[in-house]
């Protein structure tokens, strides 16, 4: 009698067990981002700003990583969330694969802490690559707002890099000022826009426009870099510069 109870006991623990899992498995992915997030790894996002750039490949450890090339204003991965890796100092490169390439590599060491999340910006030109690694902070509201930061890696060449600000055109007002070159701002809270969201980069303290993104689709919960990049006295052709808006989480 004995055994039939704890057997009894068993069935219903292992049934208590599959109820959980099932319930689990009905739930929003908002958790399992969450742990992904603060797992026993780190992960990392690189995102090209090098003007110029068409066949760039980033390697961890002397390990491709991306499977087709990035060019100028790409991200990797595309889908947001980051690429997963070992926590700890990492060996890094972003390269041109080409024999022929002018471009330089891009060599660099970055400490990566456990749980952590971070963005590889690389600026510059192709003659002379530059990078910029920053943690990501990633906090997932429980309202229907998103989280948006802002960043600017658009050349110049100048001594003095003009500053600018950013403008939500779905708000109709400034979200960043002053963004000096290579700044990366914290997240901020902003409105969910499905379809209706688009930022422009004006010279900082006038309404000169510089670039305006293409209409951004930003989700409940999510968030996203606006990143001003190209070259920031080019109108026109592949340099021209421009604004790009991609998805962290």
């Amino acid at each position: 009698l004995m055994q039939l109870n704890i057997f009894s006991k068993l069935i219903i623990t292992a049934l208590s067990g599959v109820l959980l899992l099932s319930s689990c498995q009905k739930s929003f992915d908002k958790k399992l981002a969450a742990d992904y997030y603060t797992g026993s790894g780190s992960t990392i996002q690189a995102f090209i700003g090098t003007v110029g750039a068409s066949r760039n490949y980033v390697y961890v450890d002397g390990k491709p990583v991306n499977g087709s090339a990035l060019t100028t204003g790409n991200v990797f991965p595309a889908t947001g969330y980051g690429y997963g890796v070992t926590s700890g100092l990492r060996n890094m490169m972003v390269r041109d694969t080409l024999s022929t390439t002018t471009q330089p590599l891009l060599s660099f060491a970055q400490n990566f802490e456990i749980g952590g999340n971070y963005t590889v910006f690389t600026y510059d030109t192709i003659t002379a690559p530059k990078q910029k690694t920053v943690r990501t902070n990633v906090v997932i509201p429980n309202d229907t707002t998103c989280r948006v930061r802002f960043a600017n890696f658009a050349y110049n060449g100048l001594a003095l890099t003009p500053a600018v600000d950013i403008v939500s055109l779905g708000k109709n007002e400034v979200v960043a000022t002053n963004l000096q070159y290579t700044d990366v701002t914290e997240f901020v809270v902003h409105p969910t826009r499905i379809g209706t969201e688009a930022f422009q980069v004006r010279l900082a303290g006038t309404s000169t426009v510089l670039a305006t993104s293409t209409i951004s689709t930003l989700i409940p919960q999510r968030s996203y870099t606006v990143v001003y990049r190209g070259s920031h006295r080019a109108t026109s052709g592949t340099s021209i510069r421009a604004v790009s808006v991609f998805l962290n989480y």
